[in-house]
């Protein structure tokens, strides 16, 4: 699965479409980044988009549509009923696809260190970004809007930004962090009787003491009484879960629900989790559902296609952590053909914990592919920085050379998963199943086509580098790794001949 990041920025700006049109061109100018909604209130006078894309290219869009937001928007002379602090007034980060949380919360602190120093807006960071508890909420950092930021920045403790300057400019604050996603869902009752709503929302919603990840509360929307929620953590607090929990307050008080409604879009995990449950499958698999395996099967033929179109990336970095992936895979294949064997029950343990630790490696060599990939997008976008100042000038080259040093970390990381993959065939080629021993060492071979593809790698970005030090720590370890990788390659073809029966 590709590495895929949610974000979800709101503006400050909805009656002047033209401006909301250039920040959507703004995001839209990163190709890789895909434009999946954008809705604007005139009354809240505030757009929200939805972008979606690998980590890298995301924060790319974002920082842009800040910088255009910043230019267009001056907030001393914005009004509107929603609360906001900023032109671009919150930016949040969501893992959706292979990313984790601590990843989306290190892309929310790079962004805020680029918006603070490039762009000089003041940047707080929120939710699971937040670098104290007073700050998690995003209410709390928002207290006195635009006006009391304006009046307070810098003074009292609890207003000092995380990044950027003390003062605030016409563009005002961004608060930028990482959190999961969020589900907007409302219920309609089979009444016009807005009180019952409103109890219903004070007993589902978490700060009176209903269900943890929810906010709710209750409205007259279009003539019938409306239970308004988001749902903060739909895993920890499914949506069905609460949908019945409505039902049945609704029913003490002779009513029912007539309808329920999505605000914007909604993670595939939560309508499959609410479907298993009103269903109530058993020992179901989420790789039971027919589109899961016809997309797990087009991602295969997606990625070879796109190693042959012609364009830079994917390239040899990415194959090479395909190829040592599908190593990892032929050890866990071995393992599993051990387990439960009466044959092999006496290395059984020993052969789940190598399951265990081959999937950990699969799993981040998978990631790899699309790892590689951004980190020569980055070299790319630093060498189109602005270069007409001296103060530019300068940033570029550094950007250039930090961009470089990590497309050379991203292969060097790589080449020590394969390496970390040929230990683990060479465990299963001694006490696993014999009748799979040659599958394990194809295993060991994909593994070591890969270090020596991403050795490559290391080394042509090396060549780069200007500091001297990191080329020869870089360097050095590979060499250590692709001596080790000898090493195994001995041991293994030796237990292949006693193990195996082969000639060499």
């Amino acid at each position: 699965m590709p590495k895929i990041v949610e974000c979800i920025p709101n503006f400050s700006e909805a009656r002047r479409p033209e401006v909301v049109d250039q920040i959507v061109a703004a995001v839209e100018s990163v190709a890789e980044v895909s434009l999946l909604d954008r809705s604007s209130d005139n009354d809240h006078n505030r757009t929200v988009l939805t972008f979606a894309g690998p980590p890298q290219p995301v924060a790319e869009a974002a920082f842009r549509a800040i910088k255009v937001a910043g230019e267009l928007i001056n907030l001393d002379e914005h009004d509107g009923a929603h609360p906001r602090v900023g032109a671009t007034d919150v930016v949040p980060f969501v893992p959706i696809s292979d990313v984790t949380m601590d990843e989306c919360v290190a892309l929310a602190k790079e962004l805020g260190r680029r918006v603070g120093t490039e762009l000089q807006i003041p940047v707080y960071f929120y939710e699971n970004a937040a670098t104290r508890p007073d700050r998690v909420n995003l209410a709390k950092v928002r207290k006195g809007q635009y006006e009391g930021l304006k009046a307070e920045v810098g003074t009292p403790e609890q207003r000092i930004p995380d990044e950027g300057p003390h003062t605030v400019p016409t563009a005002g604050a961004t608060v930028i962090g990482a959190r999961d996603p969020l589900v907007a869902f409302n219920v309609y009752l089979t009444t016009d009787d807005v009180s019952i709503a409103k109890k219903i929302g004070a007993s589902v919603r978490h700060s009176s003491g209903g269900f943890a990840f929810v906010k709710g509360m209750g409205l007259l929307v279009d003539g019938r009484a409306q239970v308004s929620m988001n749902l903060t953590n739909f895993r920890k607090t499914p949506v069905a879960r609460v949908v019945e929990f409505i039902r049945r307050e609704a029913e003490r008080y002779g009513v029912g629900i007539h309808h329920s409604e999505l605000v914007g879009l909604i993670p595939q995990e939560a309508l499959v989790d609410a479907a298993v449950w009103y269903t109530q499958l058993d020992q179901f698999e989420k790789d039971q559902i027919l589109e899961t395996r016809l997309f797990a099967a087009q991602e295969k033929a997606d990625f070879l296609d796109a190693l042959a179109d012609g364009s830079p990336t994917p390239g040899g970095g990415s194959a090479a952590a395909y190829s040592a992936a599908m190593g990892a895979g032929l050890v866990a294949m071995v393992a599993r053909l051990s387990i439960g064997k009466k044959k092999y029950a006496e290395v059984e343990e020993e052969m789940k914990v190598v399951l265990d630790e081959a999937e950990e490696l699969r799993a981040k060599l998978t990631h790899a592919v699309d790892e590689d990939a951004a980190s020569f997008d980055g070299i790319m976008q630093a060498f189109r920085l602005p270069k007409e100042t001296d103060t530019e000038k300068s940033a570029r080259s550094q950007a250039i050379q930090d961009a470089t040093l990590y497309a050379a970390q991203v292969p060097l990381q790589t080449a020590r998963d394969a390496v970390a993959v040929m230990e683990l065939v060479l465990k299963v080629a001694r006490i696993g199943n014999t009748n799979a021993i040659t599958d394990g060492a194809t295993g060991a071979a994909m593994a070591r086509a890969a270090l020596t593809a991403a050795g490559y790698n290391v080394r042509i970005n090396a060549t780069s580098l200007k500091d001297k030090t990191k080329v020869d720590a870089l360097l050095a370890e590979l060499k250590e790794l692709e001596a080790k990788a000898d090493q195994i390659d001995s041991a293994l073809r030796k237990t292949l001949e006693e193990r195996g029966g082969l000639e060499f």
